[in-house]
């Protein structure tokens, strides 16, 4: 049994191996006053007054006996190997009169803790004492001594309680303030403020941080924009039980930070499939979340899936910056530059991260944060023996469920009465089930929806049907699991059950309502029962509303079955399906986002009239495509592995805006290889020129500007073999703008006007429209500012014509550009006022910035200085919030000597 915790914030309780105990009203108030007397002898008079404060008189016999009993019962809960008066936690003093004395750590006392932590905050240097103070805060959770608040013995404990919480509130805002914190300073202060609105001091102590916040100090400027604060772990396990010693484990990893803290805290949490490593790590983490202030990251890594697509830790870096609040145009293009700003973000914070189903150490290294104060918790099967070699981690093997917690997880589904009733067939269910978390989940909720069954009935059931379940090496216990779930699976509906095995098709970790009808090939409304029916038997979780998912055991039993009762036809019909539904759903989502882009032809779908989602606008669709990533991928590389290499090219052509847009480059360039080579085996020409297309489209944005170009040329040469002109001056204007970037802006301007004649030839307005703005920029950059004019009034006129708003907004910006080198002034800044419109318009930040950017050169060649550095001012704020590089030019417009500007509004 671990330590047991007593709670004294709220109601009075006792936290035993992560059970809340809570007392009837006698017996808290007697725990409290033996708590609050730290050690010390209370005589049993002392005690009987404390259960009866309105009692006046002589304390009688009963009323002794009362205590008495009282204590019996304290005695069994915090100390039940000795509950007699052996206990040395609950110790007896049989003296001239009798006492008794509560020994426990202060430690194990949340209401000391509390006092502790906020002690040893200082002296340390500010970034340290804020950790400190709000793991202290952390730990307030309601209240002290909530029923007991005006009772003799507990005033004075409330009243110092509280005025220590008012004191570490306002120490925190300082080490805040003393830390360059500025934004989390003010937040702390916001709050104290709300609860003193007479405070002088306060008030004044928020208009000074609300100032250096608007940039009127050095202070705001340096500690930049604040991240975002993650709230990403999954729902707690409904249920959970036991687990005492090692959540007491995990809780001993908070403190380590305590003093002088210089690296992150990281833990492994290892054992067999099903044994609950995935609901000790969320569950501890939902306990100790508030110690975690700014936010909660978590990934599952899939170390383990069995169709063996693991995430690799570029993929769950870039999800952690998007998590973080970083948009994608400032996310680094390399995986490396990513992983520091990942650290960076969480440096001086503190982050609790999850990273569940590890594979190995590999792939858990790039996501552990480098700084004091957050915490990572690694869960797998491995046990990661490099990560405690050279990483430090503090290491935990998870092992089955001792049989009285077994036996308590059973109660809590069945109720109490029912498991006492019948000890035997309980006994024979937890043996069926190894003591295996997973399995007793399952066999509990088969119970709990036929509570008229004998529990005997049910374990002799279970017992004629012990099977081995040899896809996963789990151990002994592989044998009875199996037992467990065809139990389960047997006492399906026929409905749910098809639904059940058909899953084992799917290739993401969740699975939507639409795309289970997809694959099950009925409308949405017919799957919502099956889902339902699967969720009460615990053989889907649901993830998020509508969105369910299989644990990889159950994911590999549900395969077992469909191999048995499916024929490989249907289960490839399914899959067949599966792909359509995809593929369909993100042609829709994808013509929401760019409705100028040419069409692929595709094949009529497969999938069930009605399953596509509904999408009614570009948010819709960004939505849908951000929820069904993973599985988008995933199903590009499981149907590159079947053999459906039609829906390779064709589901990544739908997929490639978005993951450009959102910049998901390296996984953009991964499903662009598999396209390609999916193509080629197919020798579809047309799939492979637009699969290269897609390819150096990406390599581009990753900065390989070489790779880029190889294939935009080989694109060039399939579309020109097939006579597709329009595809042909695609890959021209690639070549534009890949040139382009690397400065050659003579070959960027021979490719533009090359994609002019080809899309002129092929009737596309909106081709020539862009090609035309893409020529007027490059003669631009050349020096030849009246001949961009032209090029860009012409883009403008068809851009409007064809309704493209984003087209217009770069022309504009294109306009004023060469407004501006004619020395136009007025000319341009009229022209980067219109572009700005559109771009806020669509929404695209980082050009907004950039036509900031040009506008404020204009006001200053123009001779109007302040309005210069307005429009500069507020294009280095958004460069800033986006972490972009280009800020530091931006920042040296506004200060071309080196000395900051600190007027108010300024960002410099």
């Amino acid at each position: 049994m671990g330590p047991v915790r007593f709670v004294l914030f709220g109601r009075v309780a006792v936290d035993r191996d992560g059970a809340v105990h809570r007392l009837a009203p006698g017996a808290a108030a007697l725990l409290a006053r033996l708590v609050l007397a730290q050690g010390r002898l209370v005589t049993i008079v002392e005690l009987c007054r404390t259960m009866r404060p309105a009692h006046t008189g002589l304390v009688r016999r009963e009323h002794r006996v009362a205590v008495q009993k009282r204590i019996s019962e304290l005695r069994r809960l915090v100390d039940p190997c000795h509950p007699g008066e052996s206990s040395q936690v609950l110790q007896t003093d049989r003296g001239a009169t009798t006492a008794y004395r509560l020994v426990v750590e202060r430690d194990r006392v949340d209401v000391f803790r509390f006092e502790d932590l906020v002690e040893r905050a200082w002296p340390a240097e500010p970034r340290v004492a804020a950790v400190r103070l709000r793991r202290a805060l952390a730990v307030w959770r309601e209240r002290p001594l909530m029923d007991f608040e005006d009772r003799d013995f507990a005033l004075e404990p409330v009243r110092h309680l509280w005025r220590l919480r008012e004191s570490a509130r306002r120490q925190l805002a300082l080490a805040h303030r003393d830390a360059g914190q500025v934004a989390q300073a003010l937040a702390v202060v916001s709050e104290l403020v709300a609860d003193a609105r007479d405070d002088p001091a306060l008030h004044q102590l928020a208009e000074d941080l609300r100032a250096q916040v608007r940039g009127a100090g050095p202070p705001a400027v340096e500690a930049g924009p604040v991240p975002a604060a993650p709230r990403e772990l999954p729902p707690d396990v409904p249920g959970f039980v036991g687990r005492g010693a090692e959540l007491a484990h995990l809780d001993g990893l908070l403190a380590e930070g305590d003093d002088e803290p210089t690296a992150a805290v990281v833990a492994t949490v290892c054992g067999t499939a099903g044994v609950g490593k995935t609901a000790l790590a969320v569950h501890w983490a939902h306990r100790v979340a508030a110690h975690f202030g700014d936010g909660q990251l978590y990934v599952n890594l899939r170390g383990f899936d069995p169709g063996g697509a693991a995430v690799r830790p570029a993929e769950a870096v870039r999800g952690f910056l998007d998590a973080l609040g970083v948009p994608p145009a400032a996310v680094p293009a390399s995986v490396d530059a990513q992983i520091g700003r990942y650290r960076s973000l969480l440096a001086g914070r503190r982050v609790l991260v999850v990273l569940d189903n590890a594979r190995d150490a590999d792939q858990v290294r790039p996501l552990l944060p480098g700084s004091p104060g957050c915490l990572a918790v690694v869960t797998s099967r491995n046990q990661l023996p490099g990560l405690v070699a050279m990483g430090g981690a503090r290491p935990m093997t998870l092992d089955l469920l001792p049989p009285a917690q077994a036996r308590e997880l059973l109660e809590r589904h069945l109720g109490a009465a029912r498991v006492a009733a019948e000890p035997g067939a309980v006994e024979d269910i937890v043996a069926a089930c190894a003591r295996l978390p997973l399995a007793l989940a399952v066999a509990a909720a088969r119970a709990a929806t036929h509570p008229w069954f004998p529990l005997r009935v049910l374990a002799d059931e279970l017992r004629e049907a012990r099977d081995g379940l040899d896809a996963f090496d789990v151990g002994d216990p592989a044998t009875d699991v199996r037992a467990v779930f065809s139990w389960s699976y047997r006492a399906l509906g026929e409905p749910a059950a098809r639904l059940f095995r058909l899953l084992s098709v799917h290739p993401g970790e969740g699975v939507s309502r639409p795309a289970a009808a997809g694959l099950a090939g009925v409308p949405v409304d017919q799957v919502r029962a099956p889902l339902a029916e699967l969720a009460r038997a615990h053989l889907v979780a649901q993830q998020t509303p509508g969105r369910y998912a299989l644990h990889e055991l159950l994911h590999a039993y549900a395969g077992e079955c469909s191999r048995t009762v499916d024929s490989d036809a249907e289960r490839r019909a399914a899959l067949r399906r599966l792909l359509d539904h995809y593929l369909q759903s993100a042609l829709a989502a994808d013509r929401l986002l760019n409705p100028h882009r040419d069409p692929i032809a595709v094949t009529p779908s497969r999938c069930a009239a009605g399953s596509a989602p509904p999408l009614a606008d570009r948010e819709q669709a960004l939505a849908w495509f951000a929820a069904e990533r993973a599985a988008l991928v995933g199903a590009v590389r499981r149907a590159a592995g079947t053999g459906f290499d039609t829906h390779v090219w064709q589901l990544t052509w739908a997929l490639a805006e978005f993951l450009e847009r959102r910049g998901h480059w390296r996984e953009w360039l991964d499903v662009q290889q598999a396209a390609i080579a999916a193509a080629v085996r197919l020798a579809d020409r047309p799939g492979e020129a637009h699969a290269r297309r897609g390819l150096a489209l990406a390599c581009g944005r990753l900065g390989r500007y070489d790779d880029a170009q190889v294939q935009h040329r080989r694109a060039l040469a399939l579309f020109g073999d097939l006579g597709n002109h329009s595809g042909q001056a695609h890959s021209h204007r690639g070549l534009a703008w890949t040139f382009g970037l690397q400065g050659c802006n003579r070959e960027a301007l021979w490719h533009g006007q090359r994609a002019l004649d080809l899309y002129r030839v092929a009737g596309n307005r909106v081709g020539q429209a862009r090609a035309l703005n893409s020529i007027g920029w490059d003669h631009a950059q050349l020096g030849d500012h009246q001949q961009a004019l032209a090029f860009c009034r012409r883009a403008l006129a068809l851009l409007e014509e064809t309704g493209d708003r984003y087209g217009q907004a770069e022309t504009w910006d294109s306009l004023g550009y060469a407004h501006h080198h004619l020395r136009h002034h007025h000319q341009a800044v009229a022209c980067y006022r219109r572009a700005l419109d559109l771009y806020r318009e669509t929404g695209d930040r980082f050009n907004e910035a950039d036509t900031l950017t040009h506008l404020g050169d204009t006001h200053q060649a123009g001779g109007a200085p302040e309005r210069a550095r307005d429009a500069w001012r507020q294009a280095l704020s958004i460069l800033t919030e986006l972490r972009h590089c280009d800020a530091d030019e931006v920042r040296a417009r506004l200060d071309p000597h080196g000395t900051r500007d600190v007027r108010p509004g300024a960002v410099a």
